[in-house]
């Protein structure tokens, strides 16, 4: 299962006090916390605002209604393409969402609004990497063409390279690596993965860190791998679960199998 985030370059040098405050919180899996200091009073605070409770659903498959309610706002505000496009772009996630925690089958919204958005948003904009990622997913997860995906994917990867990204980039560099993992292709898999991992404790992106320590064992022989394991463990549970769906994953072998 895949699974990702809204883009973002964490608490980079020059980042405002409430944009900083807002990465913290959102790194800690402190979604909400961080919704509540935007206020909606502009598209772009609203469009982030949104952004953050859907990728609270993605992670912890609760606060549906929320999303919805901060999507709406989003999508109303929005008069510009590029505002219209993020919009469209944050409403295919959150129906990805849904769709692929079985809340509800919203598959043909989630190609519809992406579908929106990538008329919207012209390639090599900036928020062009983020669309051409989700894409990817729905390629990978609902469609189940790893042809497509793969292809998305290193269109996102070139994207995030080309306006720097570096949060996105963990993300395309694992599910590159995930797609290689499935080919038997062991080398590259361990390398995108250690790559992800290696941006996310950069960044400081706690939540994610869990899950790229995790996919990286797989890569890996003991004792390396049960380490990984057992620190993926570590950080899910001070996390209080989440993701929530990295529990199957970190699974003891007997418990799976019960």
């Amino acid at each position: 299962m895949a699974h990702t985030a809204m883009s973002g370059n964490g608490t980079t040098a020059g980042d405002d006090p409430l944009q900083t405050a807002v990465w913290r919180l959102r790194s800690r899996a402190c979604w909400a916390d961080a919704a509540a200091l935007l206020r909606p009073d502009t598209p772009a605070t609203s469009l982030q605002r949104a952004s953050l409770l859907v990728e609270r659903c993605l992670y912890t498959e609760q606060g549906w209604e929320e999303a919805e309610d901060a999507l709406r706002t989003a999508e109303a505000q929005a008069h510009t393409d590029e505002e219209r496009g993020a919009a469209a772009c944050e409403r295919g996630q959150l129906a990805y969402a849904s769709t692929l925690h079985t809340v509800r089958d919203r598959a043909d919204e989630a190609r519809a609004a992406l579908g929106r958005a990538a008329a919207l948003i012209p390639p090599g904009a900036p928020g062009r990497a983020l669309l051409d990622y989700r894409r990817g997913l729905l390629a990978e997860n609902l469609t189940r063409s790893p042809q497509a995906a793969r292809a998305a994917y290193r269109r996102a990867h070139a994207g995030a390279t080309a306006h720097p990204d570096p949060l996105l980039l963990s993300f395309t560099w694992r599910h590159l690596a995930g797609l290689a993992l499935r080919e038997g292709e062991l080398t590259e898999a361990r390398h995108g993965f250690a790559e992800s991992l290696r941006i996310r404790e950069e960044l400081g992106y706690l939540v994610g860190t869990a899950p790229a320590l995790a996919s990286l064992a797989e890569t890996e022989t003991e004792p390396e791998a049960t380490r990984l394991r057992d620190e993926a463990r570590r950080l899910f549970r001070l996390l209080g679960g989440v993701p929530t769906w990295l529990s199957r994953q970190l699974s003891p072998p007997d418990a799976a199998t019960a």
